[in-house]
């Protein structure tokens, strides 16, 4: 493993802020004591030109041959694996004919991941939508699409807030400061109930517990359990599924060794007397975690998929259409999971 890991940084939706954040990313001096890594950007060099010439940043691209090693990292300096768009593209205004450039751009970075060109892969926001409508049914998101690339059963979703936005919070072990994971993604609410299992939550668990210690550094890991129902189900008066499938699943699971808090109510689970020595959280469902966690480091906070046999991190926030093209998004969230990526590059190595 190199001591300056190669990041693939896919720039997601060409329509949306993707490509100017990672102009913006290219074009700014790296913060003092940020991790020494080289980030290739995977699209359409000429898509990069034109933001970077909206945006007033002069910016030189170099375009890469597979298998290129990337100059060593400069301010005002792009590498690219490039990948062409379909159809012309202007700021805000989706086109069903570029989702294959998107997916293109994953297929190209995941397989820069498997063949050694790069340690991780950042991903920019893609829309979910213009992908469906092009066609590409059942399409569910990056992380389902890159469970199924890489041939695994289960992934987890999980997001970071940056530790510095937390100073004045209790000391947690390991870093960043609030890691929330979700024992289910997208999926509409009347379907979660069903959806929570003990096999489900088993794989999640186990995936969690296993992937903060390769890529965390975390040697012993606390996992705090929400629970699906209010209260945590009241002992049963507002919901069974604590008692029947959430408790006995940890029970089982402590038995292995994980060491795990719950089933806890959500509502006060998420205060910092409870979070004080957590590595992580285990919500049940989209909107039962990441609020909190947005409230407490939007814009400053890592999207995770675990489970892979690579490195990938993504933004905290979506392809902000009204925004693109303006100049105005901020990169603060592409240039966390940037950081981390590189930071769980050095720690797991290649898978």
């Amino acid at each position: 493993m190199s001591v300056s890991p190669v990041l693939a940084l896919t720039t997601g939706e060409p329509a949306g802020v993707g490509p100017e954040l990672a102009v913006m990313l290219a074009t700014e001096a790296p913060a003092a004591g940020a991790a020494d890594h080289r980030v290739v950007a995977v699209g359409d060099p000429d898509l990069l030109a034109e933001r970077a010439a909206a945006l007033g940043r002069p910016l030189e691209l170099v375009e890469l041959a597979p298998h290129e090693a990337p100059p060593a990292p400069c301010p005002g300096r792009l590498p690219v694996w490039p990948v062409p768009l379909r159809a012309p593209c202007r700021p805000g205004v989706l086109d069903t004919r570029n989702a294959d450039y998107v997916l293109e751009t994953l297929d190209r970075a995941i397989r820069g991941c498997r063949d050694g060109e790069a340690a991780g892969l950042v991903t920019a926001p893609l829309h979910k939508a213009v992908i469906l409508e092009a066609g590409h049914a059942g399409f569910r998101g990056h992380t389902e699409y890159l469970r199924d690339a890489c041939g695994v059963d289960e992934v987890v979703m999980m997001l970071a807030t940056d530790r510095a936005l937390h100073a004045e919070a209790p000391d947690w072990r390991g870093d960043p400061a609030l890691r929330v994971a979700l024992a289910t993604t997208h999926l509409p609410l009347r379907e979660v109930s069903d959806a929570v299992t003990p096999e489900r939550l088993t794989r999640v668990l186990r995936i969690l517990d296993a992937d903060l210690r390769r890529w965390f550094g975390v040697a012993a890991p606390r996992i705090a359990v929400c629970g699906l129902n209010p209260h945590a189900g009241e002992g049963g008066h507002l919901g069974r599924e604590e008692l029947e499938v959430i408790a006995p699943t940890l029970a089982r699971l402590r038995q292995e060794g994980l060491t795990l808090d719950g089933p806890l109510p959500a509502d006060t689970l998420f205060t910092p007397r409870h979070l004080a020595g957590v590595d992580a959280v285990l919500a049940m469902y989209h909107d039962q975690g990441l609020p909190v966690l947005k409230y407490a480091g939007f814009g400053r906070a890592a999207n995770i998929t675990l489970g892979l046999p690579l490195v990938r991190t993504s933004v905290d926030h979506g392809t902000a259409l009204d925004l693109a093209g303006r100049g105005e998004a901020d990169p603060g969230s592409l240039a966390v999971a940037v950081a981390l990526a590189a930071d769980m590059a050095r720690r797991g190595g290649h898978a």
